[in-house]
C-alpha cells in the first residue's frame, strides 16, 4: 500500500474524535517515528510504499489513536522548549503553558543573576519541586549551564524516567525522592549525588491542581491516561501544595529569591492571596497563550 493511500484511509478513521489539523499533526510525527520521513520528504516521495507489516504497525498505532491514548505515550516522546524528552504513563506530557513558565524563569534570571552573584554566592541554586518527566529543570539547566539545579519528585518511576531525559539531554540534576508534605527542609535531604544546598535563589513547582470538580473539563487522552497522582487534589483543600511549598520557600529561599508556580486557572486571585497572607512580596499574577491565569511569580 502507497502511505498516500494509507494517509487518506487514517484521516477517515479518526475525524470523528479528532479535528483535521490534530490528525494531520498525528500522521507526520508518526511518518517521522515510522520512516524518518518529515513532512517535505512525504512530499518529494508520493511512491512511499507501506509493507504488509509496516501497514500492521501503522494500524496498531490508529487503534490506540481511535482510544484517544496521547501520540506522545504511543512514541515515547515528546519536544519541550527544543528538546527531546522521554515520557511514559508515570510522568505527565510536558505542555506548551509550561514552557512559558521556563522562559519566565529564563528572563528572570537574567535580570537577577548579577545581585545575587554580588551576594558572594559561588553557584546560583534553583529547586523543581514535582518534576516528573524532569522537563522543567533540564531546560533550565541546559539554557542555563552555570547553575546548581536540583529536583524532587514523589515517584520512583517518575524519577526514573527524568533521570533518562538529564542523560538524554546532557545534563547534570541532583535528584531526590520525597513527598514535598512530609518534608520540613529541602536542604536536609540528600540526593542521588549530594546533599541539597541549604538555600535557593529560585524554587519552581508545577504541583498537582486540577479540582476533583473539574473532571468533566478534562479530555478523555488525559484523564484516561495521565497520571492522576500528578494531576488531581481534592476539592477540599485545592492550593494544599502550593501553601506547604511556600512555607519550604521561606525557609529555603534567599533573600531576594523568587518562588515560581504554574498554576490552576480557577485560582489565580486565591494563590496570589495565599502568597500574600505568608509576607511574600512582588507578586505577578501571569496569563498563558490562551488567556488563562497560568503562573505566579514571588519574592521573599
Amino acid at each position: 500500500m502507497l502511505l498516500k493511500q494509507y494517509k487518506s484511509h487514517f484521516f477517515n478513521s479518526l475525524k470523528k474524535s479528532q479535528d483535521e489539523q490534530e490528525i494531520e499533526s498525528f500522521f507526520f510525527i508518526l511518518t517521522e517515528y515510522l520512516h524518518n520521513l518529515k513532512r517535505v520528504d512525504v512530499a518529494l516521495n508520493p511512491n512511499f510504499e507501506l509493507s504488509d507489516e509496516e501497514v500492521e504497525t501503522w494500524n496498531a498505532i490508529l487503534a490506540q489513536l481511535q482510544q484517544e491514548k496521547p501520540i506522545q505515550y504511543i512514541t515515547g516522546e515528546a519536544w519541550f522548549y527544543g528538546l527531546k524528552f522521554e515520557v511514559n504513563e508515570n510522568t505527565l506530557i510536558p505542555r506548551p503553558e509550561t514552557e512559558e513558565l521556563v522562559e519566565w524563569i529564563i528572563e528572570s534570571w537574567k535580570l537577577e543573576a548579577g545581585s545575587w552573584k554580588s551576594e558572594n554566592q559561588k553557584q546560583i541554586n534553583v529547586l523543581d519541586i514535582g518534576t516528573g518527566s524532569g522537563c522543567i529543570p533540564i531546560a533550565l539547566k541546559a539554557n542555563l549551564p552555570q547553575t546548581n539545579v536540583s529536583a524532587i519528585d514523589v515517584s520512583e518511576k517518575a524519577l526514573d524516567v527524568a533521570k533518562r531525559n538529564a542523560e538524554l539531554n546532557k545534563v547534570e540534576i541532583n535528584f531526590i525522592q520525597a513527598n514535598i508534605l512530609e518534608v520540613e527542609d529541602v536542604s536536609k535531604h540528600q540526593t542521588s549525588n549530594s546533599q541539597l544546598p541549604t538555600n535557593f535563589n529560585i524554587i519552581v513547582s508545577n504541583p498537582p491542581y486540577v479540582r476533583n470538580l473539574e473532571k468533566q473539563e478534562i479530555k478523555k487522552n488525559v484523564l484516561d491516561y495521565e497520571p492522576h497522582l500528578a494531576l488531581f487534589v481534592e476539592d477540599t483543600d485545592a492550593l494544599l501544595f502550593y501553601r506547604k511549598i511556600a512555607q519550604l520557600a521561606l525557609k529555603n529561599l534567599t533573600p531576594n529569591g523568587i518562588l515560581f508556580f504554574e498554576i490552576n486557572q480557577y485560582l489565580g486571585n486565591e494563590t496570589v492571596e495565599l502568597l500574600q497572607n505568608l509576607g511574600f512580596k512582588n507578586i505577578e499574577l501571569k496569563k498563558d497563550i490562551y488567556g488563562n491565569d497560568r503562573m505566579v511569580k514571588s519574592s521573599i
